[in-house]
């Protein structure tokens, strides 16, 4: 799994590839403490290179949907696609998330 974060123009984007399964999950959680405490931003998640999440890393997303939501900021999950967005529709998260 590979996460590129940048900051552009006040809002964050975010670019996921490869598998975010349990052995690397920790490591997502800790890279994406940056976008908790800006989540009163824009942040956008483009997952158009990843192909699998696991389902720490949902709960990460989950987290960071909720602060979002408290701090007046928006989540946008982009490119959602074939295996995660088949784990997404059997979780709900595809609703939860407007996928």
């Amino acid at each position: 799994m590979n996460i590129e974060i940048k900051e552009q123009n006040g809002s964050y984007v975010g670019t996921l590839s490869g598998w975010l399964d349990t052995n690397v999950a920790t490591q997502f959680l800790d890279d994406i403490k940056i976008l908790e405490e800006n989540a009163d931003k824009s942040i956008v998640l483009d997952f158009t290179s990843l192909e699998y999440i696991c389902s720490l890393a949902l709960r990460g997303l989950l987290k960071l949907k909720k602060e979002s939501a408290v701090k007046g900021g928006r989540l946008e999950l982009k490119n959602v696609q074939g295996e995660v967005l088949k784990i997404f529709t059997m979780t709900g998260f595809s609703r939860l998330f407007g996928i």
